[in-house]
């Protein structure tokens, strides 16, 4: 029998998709008859009472959540957000139902016997509902008592040889994509380098320094699996700087029905016979492909890698051999000054152990930037758009390159230098021409 009336609650179960109000429901259903007998260190009936906080919240039309100070485990600053209810005495399981953030491997790979463990841990622990993943990329244990936090951070480290992630003014947990592991795209080791730096960066992880957050996403190629051209404030997208190999042989077969397109995505529904010349050439955003007397060819020059055609023949197409990332700065989401894509400040560069080029040229010149010159609570990119690109590129000592640049005279954060408007950058862009007409 449920604790609280939820009229409101109940209409989210009713759509076609599945609900959470149903998976938190299947949780105070099993903690009440707690068939397995485990010793709760939390109210037993916290998830029937955070139904009811949120069916009055709905009720109300605002948050019943209210911020009641600093809460996290000894000697981090970040790990752990702290959540306390304004009615805890309507709703006492829930009085203070803390989040942690758990450090997830890179790729996201897992046995089954850690997301055993975890989910055991944290249904003594804490309320049993766990979010895989939070849009940082975390594991999200939601709702727990202050006592239990240090409890939960011991049996994690102890037992389970696993770490808070982050929170606050930090560096926040590093994410990627599956790279090599498993994508036959992926242009380096995003698992080797997210590892990497976040086993370096533990002081920047868990004890904030920055004005604001901060946070890394590797992405092993174009296709951007963990978006992070649009989500992290340094993003590394894998790319290659070489032609792009093709297979002509593949190419007449996907022409002539012999494959399917999209890699058999599709199969099932009737798109009709291939036309290369709708589905891959026109569609190249800088008409750098041609399909003549039955050849693909592809001018590299303009190519951007944006894996459109890889994708639509993966059989013909695939990345060339000098393979490396792009690196893009100042992405976020709405904060202060609105949504931000990434700006491009290295075209390409080695991925390679142990990456002491992208720390010491990239990461630490920036950090040393914006923690000198940013406003409480401003992220880097915001800090970009308020001091101009340029000053980034002194900070990182990077020339400016006509590839940083969408279109001319459109950024509206790129202001020139008397000398360069006089000359000096058109000198670059006759160097970078020459550079790629050799």
């Amino acid at each position: 029998m449920a604790k609280h009336e939820t009229p409101l609650l109940d209409q989210l179960e009713t759509g076609p998709w599945p609900s959470f109000v149903t998976d938190i429901k299947r949780e105070a259903e099993s903690r009440a008859k707690n068939e397995k007998n485990v010793e709760y260190q939390i109210p037993q009936d916290c998830c029937d009472d955070l139904l009811g906080v949120l069916e009055l919240s709905y009720k109300h039309g605002r948050t019943h959540w209210k911020h009641g100070g600093i809460v996290g485990v000894f000697g981090y600053g970040g790990g752990v957000i702290g959540r306390y209810c304004d009615q805890p005495e309507m709703f006492p399981g829930v009085a203070h139902f803390h989040t942690m953030r758990v450090s997830q491997p890179a790729g996201k790979f897992y046995t089954t016997k850690y997301l055993e463990e975890i989910c055991d841990l944290w249904e003594r622990r804490g309320s049993g509902l766990t979010n895989m993943h939070g849009s940082t990329g975390d594991i999200i244990f939601l709702g727990t008592t202050t006592p239990q936090l240090e409890e939960t951070f011991w049996e994690l480290g102890h037992n389970l040889d696993q770490d808070l992630g982050g929170s606050g003014s930090n560096l926040r947990t590093p994410s990627d994509c599956v790279g090599q592991a498993r994508c036959e795209w992926s242009c380096y080791d995003t698992q080797a380098i997210c590892h990497d730096l976040t086993v370096e960066y533990q002081d920047e992880l868990h004890r904030p320094a920055f004005p604001y957050k901060f946070k890394f996403k590797f992405d092993g190629c174009p296709n951007c699996c963990v978006a992070s051209i649009a989500r992290s404030d340094l993003s590394f997208v894998g790319t290659w700087r070489d032609d792009i190999k093709i297979d002509q042989e593949a190419v007449k077969a996907y022409v002539g029905g012999e494959f399917p397109s999209n890699g058999g995505a599709h199969a099932g529904r009737d798109w009709g016979p291939f036309d290369i010349q709708k589905e891959v050439i026109d569609l190249c955003p800088t008409g750098c492909m041609r399909y003549e007397d039955g050849k693909l060819e592809i001018n590299t020059p303009e190519c951007t890698r944006c894996m459109h055609c890889i994708n639509v023949m993966p059989r013909a197409l695939r990345p060339g051999n000098d393979k490396g990332c792009s690196i893009l700065a100042g992405a976020k989401a709405p904060i202060l000054d609105g949504a931000q894509m990434g700006s491009l400040i290295v075209p390409f560069i080695k991925v390679e152990e142990p990456y002491d080029e992208i720390k010491e040229t990239v990461i630490e010149p920036i950090w040393d930037w914006w923690m000198e010159e940013g406003k409480n609570r401003e992220r880097l990119g915001e800090l970009m758009k308020r001091q101009g690109f340029q000053k980034l590129l002194e900070v990182t000592g990077f020339k400016p390159d006509p590839r940083m640049v969408q279109e001319p005279r459109t950024n509206p954060y790129i202001f020139w230098k008397e000398d360069e408007v006089e000359g000096g950058f058109d000198r670059d862009i006759n160097e970078f021409r020459k550079h790629h007409q050799r």
